[in-house]
């Protein structure tokens, strides 16, 4: 067997070709890209040795054989990366093997047998294959660095994927979760429909004995200040009456006195009088009644507060002395002289001010069954202009409250008398309808021990 170079040369370049190959299978992943070349080029050392055969037993001794595979390897490489070129390290590597296998084949070309070049492109080549080289392996960095990348990039995107199965996964669940949770809440909003139309068939209860009771002080409070007139009706009617009989007498005696007959005469005129004007303040009374009983329209119109106030004052003091006839309280009545007067809803306003003072004298009244040395119940209401407002005050110097309470005084329910003997919804609704109704403005303040005063501001 001849030992000449192109011997060694095939032995050495069937297993460099063979690591050449595996190598580039795994670095473009050839079994998922291209698996039929992958296994094609699992058989690129054959033609290494079906050449090192044929030299062998035909004694060739050409260095273009060695040279001739050498070009074969590296076009296979070529092909393979031309086939794989839209995997962006596979065009980077092509971009470097392009001017090597340019150079490999113009080498091929220019040597003779025996493998020699021309002296006169002896110094060309020399600088050609480093310039080649050079690329070669600056390529090669450049796609592997590409490599490491697109498999950073990879992993990422398989990260984001496994989060994106599990963001599903949990969306899924969560769905599950919300569903059941619905149909609960869903379940509990019926009954807490249920239990709404239960409360508000209550609070329309507890409304209704709530103007039941305020009706009841109102109508005792008028009773007791239509008494006053019907007593001096009476009185005078019964003394006119005796007056009559007086002067029948008078007249039908014998002897008739002038001066008498016009003195009784006088007198009974001046019982009339007195009988007209009693009469029509009852009237007066009874008019107002039929005012505050008749049903609110909510239509505002202009209204003296002063009297509107003055009226509720002594309805509500005399509402209480009815049901205790021992009470008695200091009415300390100040009203401005020049308050014009303000478009309100008369009959809520009255309202109000009578749950106000019924308060203010419930207060006092509690306050004076201690038995304090030296006290004196007293009651106040004034009116005042306050710029382009109008301001109404309820003071007491009854028990007070501590600021717990003052928090809680105008929500629904809430009330410090004992149980039977308030509802909790007249503070409320006084509040809405100074509020909500009147666009104004119901505050407390309040010294426990000491007193309470309520501010009611309405705008002009």
């Amino acid at each position: 067997m001849s030992s000449s170079p192109d011997y060694i040369q095939l032995l050495v370049l069937a297993p460099v070709a063979k690591v050449v190959v595996r190598q580039l299978s795994r670095f473009l992943d050839l079994p998922t890209r291209l698996a039929r070349w992958e296994r094609v080029l699992g058989y690129i050392w054959v033609p290494a040795v079906a050449l090192f055969a044929l030299t062998a037993l035909l004694n060739i001794t050409s260095q273009q054989v060695s040279g001739g595979y050498w070009l074969f390897v590296l076009g296979t490489v070529a092909a393979v990366l031309v086939a794989v070129r839209a995997y962006r390290p596979a065009r980077t590597l092509l971009l470097a093997l392009g001017p090597f296998l340019l150079y490999k084949l113009v080498e091929f070309v220019l040597e003779d047998a025996t493998g020699r070049l021309p002296k006169r492109f002896d110094d060309v080549m020399d600088s050609t294959q480093g310039f080649v080289l050079i690329c070669l392996v600056t390529f090669i960095f450049i796609a592997r660095s590409q490599k490491k990348t697109l498999e950073k990039e990879r992993l990422l995107r398989e990260e984001e994927e496994r989060a994106k199965r599990l963001i599903e996964a949990q969306n899924v669940e969560l769905e599950r979760l919300v569903a059941e949770r619905t149909a609960a809440l869903t379940h509990q909003a019926e009954e807490l429909r249920g239990a709404l139309t239960d409360l508000k068939t209550t609070q329309n209860q507890l409304i209704q004995s709530e103007k039941m009771a305020s009706l009841g002080e109102l109508t005792a409070g008028i009773a007791h200040e239509i008494q006053n007139p019907l007593n001096f009706v009476n009185n005078f009617a019964e003394v006119s009456a005796e007056l009559v009989t007086e002067l029948e007498e008078e007249r039908a005696g014998a002897t008739r006195d002038p001066g008498l007959e016009a003195e009784l005469l006088a007198d009974l005129k001046q019982n009339l009088v007195k009988i007209s004007q009693h009469g029509g303040r009852a009237a007066s009374i009874v008019r107002g009644m039929l005012e505050h009983s008749r049903q609110s329209a909510g239509e505002r119109v202009p209204t003296d507060l002063n009297q509107l106030a003055d009226e509720y004052l002594r309805l509500a003091y005399h509402g209480l002395r009815a049901k205790d006839k021992t009470f008695n309280a200091t009415l300390q009545p100040d009203f401005a002289p020049d308050l014009p007067p303000v478009e309100v809803v008369g009959p809520d306003l009255g309202r109000v001010l009578l749950n106000l003072l019924t308060n203010a004298f419930y207060a006092v009244r509690q306050r004076q069954q201690r038995g304090e040395a030296g006290y004196v119940p007293t009651v106040g209401l004034r009116t005042r202009r306050v710029g382009e407002q109008v301001e109404i005050r309820v003071s007491d110097n009854g028990t007070g409250m501590p600021a717990a309470v003052q928090a809680k005084i105008f929500q629904p329910f809430f009330t410090t008398k004992p149980t039977g003997e308030g509802t909790g919804l007249g503070l409320s609704l006084s509040y809405d309808i100074v509020t909500k109704g009147h666009g104004g403005t119901l505050l407390v303040e309040s010294r426990e021990g000491e007193g309470t005063e309520f501010f009611i501001s309405l705008p002009t």
